[in-house]
């Protein structure tokens, strides 16, 4: 088997993933992101002419006194910061309108491709890294879009402009200012690479801490029936101040861009008063000229300290990337292969044919099993645990493929027709009980999502979870909480058991259906099995061995081996590993003096003759 498709990003360069940004998802809005482009303009455009108004403001007011000139110069320096603001505003709500939806599109993406997953890649994935990727990292990532990418066009335009009035204006004198801003380059390119490898560190840190969280709380009655709250807040502390240290290290990285900007700023201006002021003073340049300069470079100032600053955001958003995209390139394993039919209702027969499966390369699961389960039978699977039951059932429905061998549902290999197709035919219940935080109505349709009440309400009976439903606060329209935390082990079980029966797929996979419950509960959800069975093919998983004496065919499996077959009163005869497990089980011989199978109570044949009678 391949290992996880949710693993850690390949480190690529930022570039790659700007450009498959722009390419997957952010050149489809081009019409706002042009909108975007013309307030950045506009942004700008105003910073420069902030900087241009000042030399007839010192020229014209304060050293020609130009009475004349006051007011047009007041509204124009108005209109300026007027514009300023609404481009400002235009292009602050366009990013934020392009960026979410970007985000959107990630996310469901990522869900879309979760969906297709193997089912080994969320047994090798705890569930709240995966849970990290939809939340942690797109928020990242949505800075990246939201303010790294457009801030750089926004920042880089006003720049430019400014440089350009600034060399206009004294081109000599811009020679001088600048001389110093490339020595940034080196540091802060240096700054940006530790910066993603810090955030890289950060986003498994916090896939670790979200795992984490969500198994504790999961398993809260467990920490507190073993006394281990102070263990686990133990870890918790470990956790917690590990990601403090490590955003407070992306802190200092990311201020350590300051100092640099701002020593360099300072010979920058040093550098312009010195020279300037003497050009002033030598009467080759004016002082509107000398105070326009000073102002473009204040002005260029700021948003060349965000770009500056803005490297790392845009680090820590590619590495937030990387992640996502290693996700949504994840391909599946089990996917329908080309030409693969669709499977029409079937009558329910199972073949395995001498089938081997391995998990991974060491764990070698089953060896050459062959089982036969007739249509409309009741198959049975028993032996110790680890023998390899529940990974007959779960190749059936081809949550994992074969090593070797085949398994034929009415003749069909089912990895020559579609997996939906497929699983349109089966219906499992298990004892790990899935109910999902949604109404009593929504999880027994959660197979038939268009069933009506009234075909709801009849699986319900069929059940035996009509009367207790009716009891909860809202009956059908009841939120159970997640896992049907609000219902006891009996009630979710038989709520579970009404899904399949709604579902009414002519094949049905019991796992452990009552092992985890009373025996008042476990008689009335036995009932409803057999309810259920009528008429289907049914492959059952059982410890409790008096569950299932009157299957039509027991298969005692052992170490990944069919090691016997046959039915209770010929597998007790053969006094091989079934004799041995019921005779644990019942403390007892299952002989009588004279040879013969003692007679037991039914628990299979009598409620399913009486539901046939139904």
């Amino acid at each position: 088997m391949s290992p996880s498709p949710f693993g850690e990003e390949h480190d690529v360069g930022t570039f790659p993933i700007v450009r498959r940004l722009l390419r997957e998802h952010m050149l489809k809005y081009w019409p706002r992101l042009l909108a975007t482009a013309g307030c950045m303009a506009l942004v700008a455009a105003t910073t420069v002419a902030m900087a241009k108004i000042m030399q007839p403001i010192i020229d014209e007011v304060f050293i020609a006194r130009n009475q004349y000139l006051l007011l047009p110069i007041a509204l124009a320096a108005l209109a300026v910061f007027v514009v300023k603001g609404l481009a400002t505003y235009g292009q602050s709500v366009l990013l934020s309108d392009v960026g979410r939806k970007v985000i959107a599109e990630l996310q469901e993406r990522m869900f879309g491709r979760l969906m297709e997953a193997d089912l080994a890649s969320f047994h090798e994935t705890a569930s709240g890294k995966l849970v990290s990727r939809f939340t942690y990292d797109v928020q990242q990532l949505y800075g990246a879009v939201a303010n790294a990418i457009t801030g750089m066009v926004r920042d880089s335009l006003s720049v430019v402009g400014l440089v350009i009035l600034m060399f206009v204006t004294e081109w000599k004198l811009a020679l001088v200012a600048f001389f110093v801003f490339p020595l940034a380059l080196l540091p802060i390119a240096r700054l940006g690479r530790r910066m993603r490898k810090v955030s890289r560190s950060t986003q498994t840190e916090y896939g670790q801490l979200t795992a984490w969280l969500s198994q504790i709380f999961q398993g809260i009655r467990h920490v507190k029936a073993y006394n281990a709250e102070e263990r686990e807040a133990g870890r918790a502390r470990s956790l917690i101040w590990l990601i403090a240290r490590l955003n407070q290290k992306a802190a200092r990285i990311s201020s350590a861009s300051h100092p640099i900007m701002e020593t360099l700023g300072g010979l920058a201006i040093v550098a312009v008063i010195l020279y300037g002021g003497n050009e002033v003073i030598s009467g080759r340049s004016t002082a509107g000229e000398f105070f326009t300069f000073i102002t473009a470079l204040l002005l260029a100032y700021e948003p060349m300290k965000k770009l500056a600053n803005l490297n790392s955001t845009l680090q820590q958003g590619v590495a937030a990337a990387s992640r996502v995209f290693t996700l949504i390139d994840s391909k599946p394993n089990i996917t329908d292969k080309p030409g693969a039919i669709t499977l029409g209702r079937v009558t329910g027969s199972i073949e395995m044919r001498e089938v081997h499966f391995s998990y991974g390369d060491d764990t070698q699961a089953l060896h050459g099993v062959t089982i036969e389960v007739p249509s409309g039978r009741t198959v049975a699977l028993v032996g110790p645990s680890g023998a390899g039951k529940s990974t007959v059932l779960n190749l059936i429905p081809r949550f994992y493929d074969v090593g070797a061998g085949a398994v034929l549902i009415d003749g069909h290999d089912v990895r020559d027709v579609t997996l939906s197709s497929l699983r349109a035919q089966i219906a499992l219940v298990s004892q790990d009980i899935t109910l999902f935080d949604d109404t009593v109505r929504a999880n027994i349709a959660y197979g038939r999502p268009a069933a009506t009440q009234e075909e709801i309400e009849t699986a319900a009976r069929n059940a035996a979870a009509h009367d207790f439903i009716l009891s909860l606060p809202d009956g059908y329209d009841t939120v159970i909480g997640e896992h049907g935390v609000k219902l006891s082990g009996g009630q979710r079980q038989r709520l579970s058991i009404a899904r399949a029966m709604l579902k009414d797929a002519p094949i049905l996979l019991l796992d452990e259906a009552t092992s985890a419950l009373d025996t008042e509960s476990e008689k009335a959800v036995q009932a409803a099995l057999h309810r259920l069975m009528v008429g289907r093919t049914t492959l059952i998983i059982a410890h409790r061995l008096s569950t299932v004496r009157n299957a039509d065919i027991i298969y005692g499996i052992a170490d990944g081996r069919v090691v016997e077959r046959g039915t209770h009163a010929e597998l007790l005869a053969r006094n091989g590993l079934y004799a041995r497990l019921w005779n644990l089980q019942t403390d007892r011989p299952d002989f009588l003096a004279d040879g013969s199978v003692e007679a037991e109570p039914d628990s299979l044949e009598e409620p399913r003759q009486a539901a046939g009678r139904m």
